[in-house]
């Protein structure tokens, strides 16, 4: 909202009765804040002022200003607090954490997205949608921004964590910060939390089922002994919920005749995979492993599975990952003791996937599309847009603005997002498929010295043709000399010169002997026209 200058309507003192107004309204907006909290955000005697503004947006917005500093603001009578209040009460609202390198986008303007969440031990805090909530950094409790929450809790996990979660009304170094003492962002050192027991916990996060119960995990302050009491608002203890998972199983496929375990295996890379490949950026490092295991893996856990890392012949999300770096997938190290983070991606790494040919894609995207609801009811042609495919197929200045498209325009998309391949069966061999589009084979005429014409042809190879067994058989057939030498502008390929124009024969050849489909072939229609009978 304060992403760009606003204007000011006007600046005055308030009033004696505006002032007990508003600490009776700021004691209502917060129930948090006690009685002598309250007086002080709104001091009985000391400066405060009231500035009306409008918005670059023309929003009408009611600023109180304390000791220079903007301390709360108004906006269709609902009452909001900035970063220099909540840097004195961080604990007023909701909390959620995020990234350092999220905030430049959030000052910016932007809202943000789930995906950018980090999930703390205890899990993600309880709100519903529209609720005020405050965004802080990792290693800081100090709030960087205020929003309010576009979804609940419980459709933030049941979405995967992806889409839009909070809509940001005010930011740290937007312009409404900057109209203060423009303080800097102060350090407030994190609970003191136990290190959470990842492995215990790599079972039940994968379980939709169990992670309403580990989400109401709160700290209920500290016992005697100084050490963090916890507190299950839910009916289950941790241990009990671990139990209760175990005995639900991990849904593996009945028809896989393979090992629990080299199921959970093929799972867990392919979930690994498939985060490094749609959800990670270069940006997002130095990852937690913590983070990359609850806010990517899981997420790309296909529906119906479940991901249990226990259940694998790894056992353990570390010795997983070291094997992927000894494949030097990625490179992880212990930023801090006893806290690993993947510091690396080797982006270009091969790996594992399916070819799809275009039919199977077209009826993959129907497929999820119908099963999903996605349909629109009223227009069968328009297709609603959900996280995942805002995510695949959408610009990242239409996330906010696109939220259906026609079919063949959703069908487009994904297949300009798919990488092109290509693949080549002859008789007797493995077909072979290779990456990129395949180009057709090219028949051209040149004109060389002494006004005598030449037949060159290209991309022989990708046919399974060698340029030098062509040259021998078309010499023979067309008594006429016949060169091979590297194509201009083409690495490791051959092109093939024979004198004179010899398409016809080459029609013949390519066409009727090797049986390729004249669509691959282009320059036929260059061989020479037979003479006219007198």
């Amino acid at each position: 909202m304060f992403a760009k200058a606003f204007r000011v309507k006007s600046n005055t003192a308030i009033k004696g009765s505006d002032r007990r107004r508003l600490r009776a309204d700021v004691a209502a907006a917060f129930p948090g804040l006690g009685t002598d909290q309250v007086s002080v955000l709104v001091p009985g005697k000391e400066e405060l002022n009231t500035v009306k503004l409008y918005a670059h947006r023309g929003d009408a917005v009611t600023v109180y200003v304390s000791g220079g500093n903007p301390i709360l603001f108004e906006l269709e009578k609902n009452l909001y607090p900035t970063v220099y209040t909540l840097w004195s009460y961080p604990d007023l609202l909701p909390t959620f954490t995020t990234w350092p390198l999220v905030l430049k986008k959030l000052v910016g303007g932007a809202d943000l997205m789930l995906p950018g969440l980090v999930v703390p031990p205890a899990g993600l805090p309880q709100v519903q949608k529209g609720d005020l909530c405050a965004i802080t950094l990792v290693g800081n409790r100090a709030p960087v921004a205020v929003g309010t929450a576009a979804m609940s809790t419980a459709e933030m996990l049941t979405s995967g964590l992806k889409g839009r979660g909070f809509s940001m009304l005010h930011t740290y170094q937007d312009h409404l910060w900057r109209s203060g003492d423009k303080s800097s962002l102060p350090s407030i050192a994190p609970l003191a939390l136990d290190p959470p027991d990842l492995e215990k916990e790599e079972s039940i996060m994968a379980d939709p089922a169990m992670q309403e119960d580990l989400r109401c995990l709160t700290l209920e302050g500290e016992d005697e002994n100084g050490e963090a009491q916890q507190q299950m608002c839910g009916r289950k203890s941790l241990s009990e919920a671990s139990e209760d998972s175990n005995s639900r199983g991990l849904n593996p496929d009945p028809t896989d005749s393979r090992t629990l375990q080299e199921q959970m295996d093929e799972l867990l890379q392919r979930c690994f995979l498939h985060a490094l490949k749609c959800q990670v950026k270069k940006a997002d490092l130095p990852l937690l492993t913590s983070t990359f295991l609850g806010n990517h893996m899981f997420s790309c856990c296909p529906k119906g599975r479940q991901l249990d890392i226990k259940k694998s012949s790894y056992r353990k999300l570390s010795k997983f990952l070291q094997q992927m770096q000894q494949e030097q997938i990625v490179q992880v190290e212990e930023l801090s003791k006893g806290v690993e983070s993947i510091v690396a991606v080797d982006w270009k790494h091969p790996r594992k996937g399916s070819i799809l040919e275009g039919g199977e894609v077209r009826t993959i995207i129907i497929n999820y599309a119908k099963k999903n609801d996605l349909v629109d009811a009223n227009n069968k042609n328009l297709v609603k847009l959900d996280p995942i495919l805002c995510d695949c197929i959408l610009e990242k200045n239409e996330q906010h603005t696109v939220m259906k498209l026609p079919w063949d325009s959703l069908l487009t998309r994904c297949f300009e997002k798919l990488q092109p391949a290509y693949q080549v069966s002859f008789p007797g061999q493995e077909p072979i498929v290779k990456k990129g589009k395949i180009c057709p084979i090219d028949i051209s005429l040149a004109q060389r010295a002494s006004n005598k014409k030449v037949t060159v042809v290209r991309n022989l190879e990708p046919y399974g043709l060698d340029p030098c067994s062509v040259a021998s058989i078309l010499q023979q057939r067309c008594q006429a000399s016949t060169t091979v030498t590297p194509a201009p502008g083409a690495k490791d390929s051959l092109q093939v010169q024979i004198q004179g124009n010899q398409v016809h024969h080459l029609s013949r050849l390519l066409l009727e002997e090797y049986r390729l489909p004249r669509k691959y072939i282009q320059g036929l229609e260059k061989a020479p026209k037979p003479a006219k009978k007198k």
